[in-house]
């Protein structure tokens, strides 16, 4: 059984670090704790994972935020991955600071990857693991709030919320959605 993971996030080091690429930072935790390693592929950056009999693809596209559904398309279908086993993580201002919710389904919020995934899927009906960045900004300072890199608090506490989603990617791919949403949207 195949998984798509995909990260959300921006491509290039002035990037790296910010608050909008929450998603490529958790996929590359994931990678160093699996002792994998990423690959530069047609729409991204690409990894597989084994886990318990399920390949789990990873990937951190290479299309921008704004165009996120171009890579996810293309990478559902190169590795005939249904929708249902289709997980994306993104960042989410709703959510204060590394709380983490995950939804089978939603609105894209005003996220503009979201919005594009749910324009090239035709469907607001997948997985979605939501990692709050908090909401910390004056009005019309979201942009720059979201380019922002965390602060030193936030950072030290930022290994112990990426391990929780490991253990959360983990879940949805072995346990389902639903029994991993029982499990964690609790906490």
């Amino acid at each position: 059984m195949k998984y798509l993971i995909a990260g959300l996030g921006n491509i290039g080091s002035e990037y790296h670090y910010t608050r909008h690429n929450i998603g490529f930072r958790i996929l590359d935790a994931l990678a160093e704790a699996s002792n994998i390693v990423f690959t530069d592929k047609r729409y991204g950056e690409v990894a597989e994972l084994k886990v318990k009999g399920r390949t789990l693809i990873l990937l951190k596209p290479s299309t921008y935020m704004n165009l996120s559904g171009n890579a996810i398309r293309y990478w559902m279908q190169q590795e005939k991955i249904p929708i249902e086993n289709l997980l994306v993580i993104v960042d989410d201002l709703a959510l204060p600071f590394g709380s983490l919710r995950l939804k089978g389904k939603g609105s894209d919020a005003g996220h503009n990857g979201l919005k594009h995934i749910q324009t090239t899927l035709g469907t607001q009906n997948y997985a979605r693991l939501r990692f709050g960045i908090g909401s910390d900004f004056n009005k019309g300072a979201q942009v720059d709030y979201v380019l922002s890199r965390f602060s030193k608090e936030e950072e030290d506490a930022l290994k112990e919320r990426f391990t929780t989603c490991e253990e959360i990617i983990k879940s949805f791919c072995l346990a389902g959605l639903q029994n991993t949403m029982n499990q964690y949207n609790k906490k």
